[in-house]
């Protein structure tokens, strides 16, 4: 049978004793506390911080981004306007008619709480309506992080700059589709 170690003995195996406490006393709490504003005192730099990337825009003014998601591809400008969304060559509405793909587009800016803020033209190619909203979403994302590297960290969160890398699984030879199979005769 095999022996229960507990962790009390685990520092005997690794051949390291556990630490032992601090001593508690009134005497050295004095000088600790005095190092530690001392520390706090050193200069602080005064220069404002720096965003950690660029702002990325063409001679136009605008920011370029692709987005991917499923077999769709989205090419994506964005520049400051009105809000007006432009997929290609007509208006979101018309465009994407389902209101939860309209609602799939807008959530970059409603998280950065940026709605209306600016223009977005779009073309998309490939795949259904669901994966070229998910692909417009994805380029908005990306070109809203180099038009406004600030949002990046926000935007970052909420898992928009990650490309939604899941897709149709292939249908495999002896089966119906990927994973069915065909009807089974007992005779």
């Amino acid at each position: 049978m095999a022996d229960k170690k507990s962790l009390s003995d685990l520092g005997s195996l690794t051949g390291t004793a556990p630490a032992a406490p601090a001593p508690a006393s009134t005497t050295s709490d004095a000088p600790a506390v005095e190092a530690t504003e001392t520390e706090v005192q050193a200069p602080v730099n005064l220069q404002p911080e720096a965003p950690l990337r660029e702002q990325q825009l063409d001679k136009q003014g605008r920011a370029y981004a692709t987005g991917r998601r499923k077999d769709a591809i989205a090419r994506v400008w964005l520049k400051p306007g009105s809000g007006k969304i432009v997929v290609n060559g007509r208006d979101q509405v018309t465009y994407f008619a389902r209101p939860t793909l309209r609602l799939v587009i807008n959530q970059p800016f409603g998280i950065t709480d940026r709605s209306g803020q600016y223009d977005v033209i779009a073309t998309v190619k490939g795949g259904g309506l669901s994966g070229q909203a998910g692909a417009v979403l994805h380029g908005i994302a990306q070109a809203l992080t180099r038009f406004e590297p600030v949002l990046r960290t926000t935007v970052k969160r909420a898992g928009f700059l990650t490309r939604d890398s899941r897709a149709v699984e292939r249908k495999k030879y002896g089966k119906a589709k990927a994973r069915k199979s065909f009807q089974f005769s007992k005779r």
